[in-house]
């Protein structure tokens, strides 16, 4: 078994791309009322902040110092607003642990609803298809999986990526519910992350999960993604508990999230102690 201290340090390095799973539907998609999702910052914050850079920017345009140092938070904001929305959540937004990584919005995943608009137009108006949406979730959950996988030690990577298959100790949906924030629309692309809820332990007979889809044309979340997930014994055809070395490489992911959160906090803070000294 790697030690623990190496795979926290491992796993914020970049790592190589696996095999990724195609799209699948979800045959269970039921209203999850037994748990309450963690409470997410305002999702227009980024938005907001942006806004009072650009106002402050227009006010203060005499002052050339002032300017610069707003425009470099500006790009700042633009270059690294996945890592920052994602990261106060406790996302973990480097490529090796999307689900889904920039996936292009196609005009096949849009439905077309015919409706008479205020203007007196009547017309079709097209979005994502709202089924759509979870399968990006499933999709972004499976590959996540892999993606874990892929950091486990080598005698135990098989059986950890055969929690995906009906070949011994595997996971099985038991529930989803999907928060629509607003249709996605054609041309887009949609980054799907995924994190643990709870810290599992070794009496843990299922896996609370959220995700989180990205519109990267709006640079916002699209939808939420609350999961409910059964670990269950395909050769006993019952209930399981995860195996130990699942177990701790679960509880290393959820203190990477932890450490993440604390971390992007502390970046957004200091953002907004700098626009405060700036008198923005």
């Amino acid at each position: 078994m790697i030690p623990k201290h190496q795979l926290l340090r491992s796993r914020a390095s970049a790592a190589p791309r696996i095999a990724r799973r195609a799209f699948g539907s979800t045959s269970a998609w039921k209203d999850k009322s037994t748990t309450t999702p963690e409470t997410a910052p305002n999702s227009r914050w980024l938005s907001d902040i942006r806004n009072r850079l650009a106002t402050g920017i227009s006010k203060r345009a005499d002052d050339a110092k002032v300017v610069a140092q707003l425009k470099h938070h500006m790009s700042y904001l633009d270059q690294h607003w996945l890592s920052l929305s994602a990261g106060r959540e406790g996302y973990l937004s480097e490529p090796q642990w999307r689900g889904l990584d920039k996936h292009n919005i196609v005009w096949g995943e849009m439905a077309a609803k015919y409706r008479a608009l205020q203007t007196g137009f009547n017309g079709y108006v097209c979005h994502v298809n709202n089924v759509m949406y979870n399968r990006y979730a499933e999709s972004g959950r499976v590959n996540w999986m892999m993606n874990v996988a892929a950091h486990v030690a080598p005698q135990n990577q098989k059986e950890f990526r055969e929690l995906m298959s009906p070949r011994g100790t595997g996971l099985i949906l038991a529930s989803i519910r999907t928060d629509y924030k607003f249709p996605m629309t054609f041309p887009d692309q949609v980054t799907v992350l995924h994190k643990l809820v709870e810290k599992p332990d070794s009496t843990s007979d299922r896996v609370l999960m959220e995700a989180v889809a990205y519109s990267h044309k709006h640079k916002r979340p699209a939808a939420r993604f609350f999961e409910d997930i059964a670990v269950y014994d395909y050769r006993a055809a019952k209930k399981a508990p995860l195996k130990p070395f699942m177990v701790e490489e679960m509880q290393v992911m959820y203190e990477l999230q932890e450490q993440r959160k604390q971390q992007t906090e502390q970046k957004v803070q200091e953002l907004l102690l700098s626009m405060e000294e700036l008198h923005v």
